[in-house]
């Protein structure tokens, strides 16, 4: 087996802890091999998959270990992992090995794997096949369109994984509790978080499969990184009462450190100096003739906020999160205009809302198979509306003509 080390850095989950230096227990990577897979076919007809018995779809970017055999036949190993399930137990979780055989096959195909050949299980490896409805059901709040007060979150949504469930149930209990209280409920949008990219895909587009929240589904993720979560979610979660007024001053302090240091940055002049133009060499980057912003230089790829600490004798003592996201903004500025003006450009559809009581059946100059799903989606807003799959950007055309009339005659 391969020796998988932790992280060297403890990054914590919440930005409001301080990483602590805690043991880290190693993972290790080891693999299938020909014997492993020779064991899984002459057993396929003893997996439920595979026998009839499951007839439900299997996600599909975690298939099972028969799934891969039998669908990537050409592949001569398979890669596992190999995960401590805490430091006080012997117990190991083995990531990449899901199945449906029985126990006495699983035992067997486990101990051909180097570094496993004298296993021993605590418990087997299984499948679950659940119900799911149709998201489409939904509104964007995950209430029921049909029954008033009714919220659904999680894989009855259709969706599969740890985090798509915990990020439906606190939007779901959120705007349940925000509903006893009379209040419009919290829509994260696509351009706000990953969140609103999950929602909005299975509520607007539905899905046949268990889905799974990739980043490659969402448009603006230069904007939705992790670093930067807190600067874009706290403000919203403050709004419904879920951020306490010491963490949300805490935090305004930190939103201002960031911007005023930009802005020091930007106008703050480099002259040509021999100790700048060390450091520049040092790191591998031209050196300079002008004087320059020091901004520009930050935005070198070779060149770090630290590495400009000697020279910056007017610099503020940063945390090292502020210090991060000072140089994420500065360096990549241009890309994150860029994606910011896309933004705006989706907000416009987006701000452009539908009324419950609009008649989809009376719009002329569109297919019909568009009428049709619009009706039957009813989106809340002409953004909404561009994501439904069949819907095109003529359809659109269209649609924004008919909303003016429709505004004119409710006048």
């Amino acid at each position: 087996m391969e020796i998988q080390e932790g992280d060297s850095e403890i990054i914590p989950f919440s930005f409001e802890n301080k990483a602590k230096k805690i043991k880290q227990e190693p993972c290790y990577l080891t693999y299938t091999n020909e014997r492993t897979h020779e064991i899984i076919r002459e057993n396929l007809s003893r997996s439920p998959m595979y026998s009839g018995e499951i007839e439900g779809t299997g996600p599909r970017y975690c298939p099972s270990i028969e799934d891969k055999v039998v669908r990537f036949s050409d592949k001569p190993r398979h890669q596992i992992f190999i995960e401590p399930m805490g430091i006080d137990t012997e117990e190991m979780y083995v990531q990449g090995m899901s199945s449906s055989l029985p126990e006495d096959v699983q035992i067997a195909m486990y101990r051909t794997i180097a570094g496993m050949e004298n296993v021993e299980f605590t418990r087997p490896a299984y499948a679950i096949e659940y119900d799911a409805i149709n998201p489409t059901q939904l509104k964007l709040s995950l209430e029921l369109k049909s029954i008033e007060g009714m919220f659904f979150a999680g894989q009855i949504n259709g969706t599969s994984g740890y985090e798509e469930a915990a990020a439906q149930g606190i939007m779901a209990g959120i705007n349940a509790s925000l509903k006893l209280e009379g209040k419009e409920p919290v829509i994260l949008h696509r351009s706000d978080a990953y969140i609103g990219v999950l929602i909005d895909d299975i509520v607007t587009k539905g899905t046949n499969e268990p889905y799974r929240m990739m980043t490659s589904r969402a448009e603006y993720r230069l904007l939705l990184r992790q670093d930067n979560a807190d600067l874009r979610l706290t403000p919203i979660g403050h709004e419904v009462g879920l951020i306490s007024e010491k963490r949300y001053k805490k935090f305004l302090k930190k939103r201002e450190n960031i911007k005023k240091e930009i802005e020091r940055i930007k106008n703050t002049n480099i002259k040509p100096t021999n100790e700048i133009n060390k450091i520049l060499e040092t790191k591998g980057t031209s050196t300079i003739n002008n004087g320059i912003k020091m901004s520009e230089i930050l935005k070198r790829t070779e060149i770090t906020y630290q590495d400009l600490e000697t020279i910056d004798k007017e610099r503020p003592k940063l945390t090292k999160a502020e210090q991060e996201q000072v140089e994420i903004q500065i360096k990549y500025e241009g890309y994150i205009n860029l994606q910011e003006t896309a933004i705006e450009k989706f907000k416009k559809l987006e701000n452009k809302v539908i009324p419950a009581d609009f008649e989809y059946k009376a719009l002329k100059g569109i297919s019909l198979e568009a009428i049709q799903k619009l009706d039957k989606f009813k989106p809340v807003s002409v953004g909404q509306a561009s994501r439904i799959s069949g819907i095109s950007p003529a359809d659109i055309s269209v649609l924004l003509i008919y909303l003016e009339q429709f505004k004119k005659t409710k006048k």
